[in-house]
């Protein structure tokens, strides 16, 4: 399948996304959403890939929204550019797969959004982080929803009531990323991650994003009660199966996927 604005690979049991429009600092436009809602419909179905890498071509991450899409509209196509990067970070949740941002140069306002929509984060040291809307009259709402359950609220609401860039340091200090690389590192150390989550049964990876995701704005006596139902039925998987039957007899588990 070919797309404009984004490119996909494969390595192994990794996808590689990268968003591929450097010349305007990988910013979201409506159409590149949309190739995004695409591609990530087909890798949910694509049980080869076992771990998403999203990476970006050129110096930036990504910049956000374009903003030239942002002046002079209607309200339809506003809202069909807000409700395509709602479905795509939605997604981006609900895919089976981990997902893993690739982080390089600025992450601002949606370009934020998607780090923070990922699943984790690796970040080059000289990566910086933002939420600048606020400077723009244009309060950064929708990348809020993501940004405040990965930092909590008082660091978000600082992002966003102030505008200001956050180190690469402060990022992994705050919870926003995992990692922290030098540049020539994290192609490597982002897939040395990504590899190391391939080894895990594709099911059990599937099952346990799927319940953590459901489990974590729950009051915690729902949460348990969740957590233990999807316990248990894991537990009847042959996966399951295999893998403690595995560790019991000191050999490395076959996954069978079911």
């Amino acid at each position: 399948m070919e797309f404009r604005f984004i490119r996909f690979e494969t390595f192994g049991p990794l996808g590689i996304l990268t968003l591929n429009h450097p010349e305007k600092r990988n910013a979201l436009s409506l159409e590149m959403l949309r190739e995004l809602v695409l591609l990530t419909g087909n890798i949910a179905r694509n049980e080869s890939v076992r771990v998403l890498i999203i990476r970006a071509a050129g110096k930036a991450f990504s910049a956000g929204h374009n903003l030239a899409e942002l002046v002079d509209g209607n309200l339809r196509q506003y809202q069909n550019i807000f409700q395509a990067c709602g479905s795509f970070m939605q997604q981006l949740q609900a895919l089976p797969q981990p997902v893993i941002a690739q982080v390089q140069g600025v992450a601002t306002a949606a370009g934020c959004q998607l780090v923070a929509a990922c699943d984790l984060a690796v970040a080059e040291e000289g990566a910086s982080f933002g939420t600048p809307g606020v400077r723009l009259g244009l309060f950064c709402t929708t990348p809020a929803i993501p940004l405040v359950r990965a930092v909590g609220r008082k660091r978000a609401l600082e992002m966003l009531f102030t505008g200001r860039l956050i180190t690469a340091r402060e990022a992994l200090e705050w919870g926003l990323v995992n990692r922290v690389v030098p540049l020539d590192r994290l192609e490597a150390d982002t897939r040395l991650l990504a590899e190391e989550i391939a080894k895990a049964s594709p099911l059990t990876l599937a099952v346990g994003k799927r319940a953590f995701y459901t489990q974590v704005n729950l009051a915690d006596e729902h949460a348990y009660v969740l957590g233990t139902d999807v316990m248990v039925s894991n537990l009847f998987s042959k996966d399951a199966e295999e893998g403690i039957k595995a560790c019991l007899e000191k050999r490395i588990p076959i996954w069978k996927g079911k």
